[in-house]
């Protein structure tokens, strides 16, 4: 899937969360080259749906986890994404603290750092972004852990 087709596809979508996000998800995996959970090498690292207790007792998903990457929670368009980065935190234990908290709707994306001894960093983009390698690549760093602040992304 090229950029604009993405861009195209989603910016047109008006799906609610359990909807759009699998999709979603897999045609970005699509724009980056990358695996989906179901491609991947270890299938018990990375997946859909990830079972998890949140730390006050209670159960829930992660909408996709990469084990030593990242936790993703997807909320339907235009929904509050602070009220998803706190779900995605009451998880992040669960989730064996992953390095990158992400959270989005099919338009808008935020990634959290969530380093061991450091500062927290946010990167935000939105939909349209996709189109620049800048951010492409930025979220294509999400596979190997890597921060970096890349230029275009705030």
């Amino acid at each position: 899937m090229t950029p604009d087709a993405f861009i195209d596809k989603w910016s047109r979508a008006d799906r609610t969360e359990r909807q759009a996000a699998q999709e979603h998800f897999i045609d970005l995996c699509r724009v980056l080259g990358e695996p989906t959970p179901n491609e991947a090498a270890d299938p018990d690292g990375y997946s859909f749906e990830k079972g998890v207790s949140k730390i006050d007792g209670t159960g829930g998903f992660a909408d996709v986890w990469k084990r030593g990457h990242f936790g993703w929670e997807y909320k339907k368009d235009r929904a509050n994404l602070d009220r998803a980065y706190q779900q995605l935190q009451l998880y992040s234990v669960a989730l064996e603290n992953p390095p990158l908290l992400i959270v989005s709707d099919t338009k808008r994306f935020r990634i959290y750092t969530n380093w061991t001894n450091t500062v927290q960093e946010k990167h935000e983009f939105a939909l349209e972004d996709i189109a620049h390698s800048g951010t492409r690549e930025a979220i294509g760093l999400i596979r190997d852990g890597d921060t970096t602040p890349t230029p275009g992304i705030h």
